[in-house]
């Protein structure tokens, strides 16, 4: 898959879309649980969701080129200026008027949006949980379900009438045609620790640029004092987290690897690698040793390898455990949040805990 953006085919009139979306609905609903089965999870954890396959999780020069990609794409219209036209990592998507009725796609896009103000009219949650995150609640209103992030229901994001869908490339590139037959569609490459970049081509879309750099930089600033005041000798971090049929330690290219170089908090070797995660052995867990382990579990814990990693004799002797410094974080912030509201919560537990 390939993150450069590519030309699509111009937008039709509003009427020539719902006519052509309501010819093709039938046929696309029908593929469109194939269709994301086979190619829409990330694989990194499912933008560290806890879905998907290691390659996309080992991403080498993919991750850079990603992030680098969708820094450049966005809007040149001027603030509250429409029609604006969108470059994305499907191509260009021109948007008539300001989206009201927003459908997301992934919770990424869901922290966008809330933060922005935007109360989304649908929305797909990761495999397993068909709530809203309990962060988002307050603030996200009442989406209506349509599917899961790797089985978009493509019939209920139609019936919602959106004016806007937003999305990655890497979670449904190969529904993506249906989707922009449905309604004007913006993707960015992947999920994850291309979290600022997605946020600001999600605001593009939303005429709200002037607002997520707003955001963003409260956020930087909050870092970077956290990194002050916990001082120079930062202690060294992991990250563990256990999933249904894995064990990971996130590094670099990752949402939580992204907070964690912002505040200049320093990584055990083996995590100080350029992919979202290298993956361990419970009989390794030694591996995770570090000054603190915070351990993020994704769905039950009884369907990990929780229970037997711990039990191993090499656990106890872990620094971290040894001193009472390894601590469970919340999943749905610090693994699935992907956002700047997410963001903010970890940088005030991680406050709670190294700088109280």
């Amino acid at each position: 898959m390939s993150p450069s953006p590519r030309s699509v085919r111009p937008l039709r009139s509003r009427r020539s879309r719902r006519h052509r979306a309501t010819t093709a609905l039938a046929l696309a609903v029908a593929g469109a649980l194939s269709l994301a089965a086979c190619g829409s999870g990330d694989g990194s954890g499912t933008s560290d969701d806890g879905s998907g396959s290691k390659a996309v999780a080992q991403g080498g020069d993919d991750f850079a080129e990603a992030a680098e990609q969708t820094a450049k794409m966005g809007t040149t219209a001027k603030p509250g200026a429409f029609p604006r036209t969108i470059t994305h990592a499907r191509g260009k998507t021109e948007l008539k008027a300001a989206p009201k009725r927003v459908v997301v796609l992934d919770v990424g896009e869901l922290d966008n949006v809330v933060s922005l103000g935007v109360k989304p009219v649908g929305y797909a949650p990761t495999e397993g949980d068909d709530g809203i995150p309990g962060y988002l609640k307050k603030d996200a209103g009442k989406p209506e379900n349509v599917g899961t992030i790797n089985a978009l229901n493509l019939e209920a994001i139609a019936n919602l009438k959106p004016d806007l869908i937003l999305g990655s490339e890497l979670r449904a590139a190969k529904l993506y045609p249906q989707l922009s037959e449905i309604a004007p569609t913006v993707f960015s490459i992947r999920p994850g620790f291309t979290w600022k970049e997605n946020y600001l081509l999600n605001a593009a879309a939303l005429d709200k640029t002037a607002e997520a750099k707003t955001e963003l930089a409260a956020y930087e600033k909050k870092a970077k004092a956290l990194g002050r005041d916990i001082g120079d000798d930062k202690p060294t971090i992991t990250m563990l987290r256990y999933m249904p049929d894995r064990v990971r330690l996130y590094a670099k290219a990752s949402f939580i690897g992204t907070i964690l170089d912002d505040t200049g908090l320093p990584r055990p070797k083996n995590q100080q690698v350029n992919d979202l995660a290298t993956e361990i052995s419970t009989e390794k867990i030694d591996d995770a040793d570090a000054d603190w382990i915070f351990t993020g579990v994704y769905g039950d814990a009884k369907k990990t390898g929780r229970s037997e990693a711990e039990k191993n004799p090499l656990w106890k002797k872990l620094d971290a455990v040894r001193s009472g410094h390894a601590k469970d974080v919340p999943d749905e912030t610090w693994y699935l949040g992907l956002g700047v509201t997410a963001a903010n919560e970890v940088l005030g537990d991680l406050r709670s805990d190294l700088a109280p």
